[in-house]
């Protein structure tokens, strides 16, 4: 279906995206952005998620955990080891639903860049999932 050439390529794009959309929030927990462009209304608004109660999971902030697992999966991308992007999309994709969780249920606020984040995170986790599961081939 897919070449395997391009599926890699696609997941190293993927990765920088979300390396970026994790910088950004890692950024906006430790400062005060200048120019808030997350902040929509009550309902969607990032800060009451990078600066809230959710903003840290066991001490450590969330953001953080987002930006080094979207650097290991890069690193794992650019090297072609399916099994490590597999299982860091698979910790991905169950941290950032119960990170969505939280936000909905608990917070009652919806970060948009979490949210394009998440959809990278589930796009990638697809990906690594068509790299373990399809036959091999001669251009991997």
């Amino acid at each position: 279906m897919f070449a395997k050439n391009n599926v890699w390529k696609a997941l190293i794009c993927l990765s920088i995206l979300g390396i970026l959309l994790a910088s950004y929030l890692f950024y906006n927990f430790l400062t005060k952005p200048l120019v808030e462009s997350c902040y929509f209304n009550s309902h969607i608004n990032c800060d009451a998620v990078t600066k809230g109660t959710l903003s840290t999971l066991f001490g450590i902030p969330v953001s953080l955990v987002g930006l080094i697992g979207y650097i290991v999966i890069l690193l794992s991308s650019i090297f072609k080891q399916k099994l490590s992007v597999l299982g860091m999309t698979t910790f991905g994709v169950i941290f950032c639903l119960f990170i969505t969780y939280q936000e909905v249920f608990k917070l009652k606020v919806i970060c948009s860049v979490c949210l394009t984040c998440q959809l990278v995170m589930l796009t990638v986790f697809l990906l690594a999932i068509y790299l373990n599961i399809s036959p091999k081939r001669s251009n991997e």
